[in-house]
């Protein structure tokens, strides 16, 4: 087992990471930007180093300053959480380099798995069904039209190396194509370093599901389950929760056997996420593969009682499976609903002091957050300011646990998107379990894309 770890990341993910090595008995190393210097992941960790200013790119995507850190406190494991360098191949690489364990999979899969277009061919080739698209990368305006013409509209451009929404582009028609083709080449240019796209087939009313799941060093792979994860806003998930009201034991166990032959193909270890698109017929189409813990990681804890970060640490320490996860039993239903600092009708970012922070509590909630009152939630990073989480024996009580724990759950100073929860699980549409991923614009029409 590790002696010392270093957390490459900030927020509620780094303090959740610090509890686990604590619970293992590991010493723990936190890196921080200046704005982050009074967080409470610094506060927690046995060790803390600042790695740079407010900008990511000079701080928490800066490997050179991440690796001194590892080098001048000893540590012999990175973990990167989720976001910045968490699926960067070229830091992975640079861990192996410095004799420092990367906590996840291998610089090989991390460099497969985000390149989008090629892991749909890996996948495909595995035997996993994928979204009919573009034989490969569009960097050619006649290709994209004529590859357009052969998929058929609608369709959806896509960043190569994206995530999060960003360099995407529905596309309803011809005319519309060549104007959202060169604004997502832009865009993704900006956003990950290069311009590559691809085109697929959009779906008009998809649901979104995933499944989770754990391999190690030894060839061995294993799901715990699906997260529904439908209702999102910009490409960007608000809410989760396992398992779906979609899929059938016998659904399930088919997809789930897929994936864990297409994983053990590829030779995957570590945690990751296989996503997929539900169409309104019930067919599955593999979309992407995120190689990392999720943020959503939570709601698949509560119904395995199966702690995802304790067990990737110790899979990357060498244990197999059986050791590392032990026996997983699913049980009752679990949801999350994501807490940003954003307005809850324009989703504009809403950073600034804390002035309250009351936690909801009583049994089956708990609550992941670096948040508390006088807190700043800063303007650089991401709005997240906390998981509310809920379990129940069933959907109904999860709904009713969900109802209750956002009622109770007091943040002012900034704006959150909490009364934006309220309102979603006010609807009878998400307590029939008929969602979708554009279930927010049917709820918030008016607001901007």
């Amino acid at each position: 087992m590790f002696r010392k770890i270093l957390i490459a990341n900030r927020g509620e993910i780094a303090l959740r990471v610090i509890c686990a090595c604590k619970e293992l008995g590991i010493k723990t190393v936190a890196v921080y930007s200046e704005p982050d210097r009074n967080s409470l992941h610094v506060r927690f960790a046995d060790e803390a180093v600042c790695i740079g200013p407010a900008r990511s790119s000079e701080s928490y995507l800066n490997i050179p300053h991440v690796i001194s850190a590892a080098e001048i406190t000893d540590v012999d494991a990175i973990h990167p959480g989720y976001g910045f360098l968490s699926e960067n191949a070229n830091f992975a690489e640079v861990c192996e380099a410095s004799h420092i364990t990367f906590i996840g999979p291998s610089p090989e899969i991390l460099r497969l798995m985000g390149e989008k277009e090629r892991a749909r061919g890996e996948m495909a080739a595995a035997g996993l069904p994928i979204v009919p698209g573009s034989n490969g990368l569009v960097s050619d305006p006649d290709v994209a039209a004529s590859e357009a013409r052969r998929i058929g509209f609608p369709l959806i451009i896509k960043a190569s190396a994206g995530g999060g929404g960003r360099g995407m582009r529905e596309v309803r028609n011809l005319e519309e194509l060549l104007p959202a083709w060169e604004t997502a080449r832009n865009e993704a240019q900006q956003a990950f370093g290069v311009p590559d796209v691809y085109l697929e087939k959009f779906i008009e009313r998809p649901r979104h599901i995933e499944f989770q799941v754990l391999g190690d060093l030894h060839g061995n792979v294993l799901h715990l389950g699906e997260r529904e994860c439908s209702i999102q806003r910009r490409h960007q998930k608000l809410v989760e929760e396992s398992p779906s009201p979609a899929l059938t034991a016998a659904k399930r166990d088919k997809l789930a056997q897929k994936v864990i032959a297409a994983l053990r193909h590829i030779g995957y270890s570590n945690a990751g996420t296989v996503e997929f698109l539900m169409d309104e017929d019930g067919s599955f189409y593999f979309i992407e593969m995120n190689a990392r813990i999720q943020v959503e990681h939570p709601v698949t804890e509560m119904v395995t009682n199966v702690d995802l970060i304790k067990s990737q640490i110790r899979i990357a320490a060498g244990e197999k499976l059986a050791d590392a996860v032990g026996a997983v039993e699913f049980r009752g239903h679990s949801i999350e609903c994501r807490v940003n600092a954003e307005d809850p009708e324009t989703f504009v970012p809403s950073p600034g002091r804390i002035t309250t922070f009351q936690l909801p509590g009583g049994t089956g909630v708990r609550v992941d957050t670096a948040a508390h009152a006088d807190a700043v939630i800063p303007p650089y990073y991401d709005s997240l300011i906390a998981k509310l989480i809920v379990r129940g024996r069933d959907r109904s009580e999860s709904i009713a646990r969900m109802r209750r724990a956002l009622e109770m759950f007091v943040i002012e100073g900034v704006k959150t998107s909490l009364p934006l929860h309220q309102r979603i699980f006010a609807e009878p549409d998400f307590a029939a379990g008929r969602l979708d991923t554009h279930f927010l614009d049917r709820l918030i029409p008016v607001r901007g894309k």
